[in-house]
């Protein structure tokens, strides 16, 4: 362990090995932290990897499963101007390789979607669409694939079509017909890409048809299944639950052959946890994600992204307020990364420096937790969090 030492008390010289084994620059900026007496140097560094960006909150269905049915907040579009100050931020983060365009609208409804995807993509950044997948018609996917969109999310929550249309109120059948239009689109165009997955959120209603998911997913080239718990936003959603705090025997693990050109791959169901656990981590920081609200607002997590309600996995409803650390309208984003509340935010979150609040003996009768607060370490509380038990899941 090196010494380090202040010059004239101007600052703390550290050692050139040292910046050399954590490839760090010698002219580094830092914000100084402190904790329980402890002295801590956050790097301040534009090593976004990727962008979640939700380029409208609204929708072509009312998915029954979805936040957009309890909350207050608007319908609408990310604008040209928001649009043009996000692309205008990308040459500042060296470190970005992926843009997602997901979160809790459909972005195939966007009427600029593709030109916002051709620019994006003119920066060589690897691009996700999650969709619902009732818009890939011939020419939308046609469209993605000239695009060089590296990989389509479409969500399936029903092997049976009247299980799908009372999750989704829609028809199976076109789902998977269009994803049969990407398939072809893919073949003409003689392309690889977009790799398509399905993402499907397990119900008690719905998980014993994971299999006949799965089934389909083999006869139609996708290569992976994501499964994710939902998130319950109602009563009626708790009922659906299929976690909980004891462990809960795994869902059964299929994999299929999947042709991808002159090779044979195998894919396979990506699956989520079952029960509550003392590990936890945060994807969205681990992977060092920004989401992009509508309006440009700068969010760290989904969870945090919008105003919504939700019952814990204990019970206890909660009341969370979208948060925030800036705006693309009003600063870059690497500013934005590198402000000295977001980096103190992502190291609280690496240490997880929250109490485990479903586990406290006081959980039922604490006020705190009702908004979405601790009893201490940073607020909001990410104490209870579902995607940090890998409960909930993104692409």
């Amino acid at each position: 362990m090196p010494i380090v030492s202040s010059k004239n008390g101007q600052g703390i010289i550290l050692p050139a090995d040292f910046l050399k084994r954590r490839h760090l620059s010698e002219n580094l900026e830092y914000w100084l932290d402190a904790r329980e007496g402890e002295l801590i140097l956050l790097p301040r560094i534009p090593d976004v990897n990727k962008l979640y960006i939700e380029a409208t909150t609204g929708c072509n269905l009312q998915c029954r499963t979805c936040i957009r049915n309890i909350w207050d907040d608007p319908q609408a579009l990310m604008s040209r101007e928001t649009i043009q100050n996000l692309l205008a931020g990308l040459h500042d983060l060296p470190n970005l390789q992926r843009v997602i365009f997901s979160g809790f609208g459909e972005s195939l409804t966007h009427p600029h979607i593709f030109d916002f995807i051709e620019s994006i993509r003119k920066h060589e950044l690897a691009v996700t669409i999650a969709t619902n997948g009732l818009l890939i018609n011939p020419i939308i996917a046609s469209e993605l694939v000239k695009l060089g969109v590296d990989r389509v999310m479409i969500s399936i929550d029903g092997g049976k079509p009247e299980t799908f249309a009372d999750v989704r109120g829609a028809l199976l059948s076109q789902i998977v017909e269009n994803i049969r239009h990407l398939n072809e689109a893919k073949r003409q165009l003689r392309s690889l890409f977009p790799s398509i997955g399905i993402e499907f959120v397990a119900l008690r209603s719905n998980v014993a048809e994971l299999e006949q998911v799965s089934q389909l997913a083999s006869q139609l080239n996708v290569s992976r299944i994501l499964v994710s718990h939902v998130l319950p936003y109602t009563e009626e959603l708790r009922d659906e639950v299929l976690y909980g705090y004891e462990p809960v025997p795994p869902f059964k693990s299929i994999s299929w052959p999947l042709r991808a050109d002159a090779w044979i791959m195998w894919a396979t169901q990506d699956l989520p946890r079952m029960h509550w656990g003392a590990d936890r981590r945060c994807r969205f920081v681990q992977d060092h994600a920004m989401v992009i609200g509508w309006d440009g607002g700068i969010s760290p997590c989904y969870a945090l992204s919008h105003n919504y309600r939700y019952f814990a996995i204990d019970g206890r409803e909660k009341q969370v307020s979208r948060y925030g650390f800036g705006n693309v309208n009003e600063s870059s984003l690497a500013e934005i990364w590198m402000s000295e509340d977001y980096v103190r935010f992502r190291n609280e979150v690496k240490g997880y420096h929250f109490p485990s609040c479903p586990n406290c003996d006081l959980r039922e009768s604490c006020d705190l937790r009702g908004q979405n607060k601790g009893c201490w370490g940073w607020n909001p509380s990410c104490a209870d969090c579902l995607w940090a038990q890998d409960i909930v899941r993104c692409p």
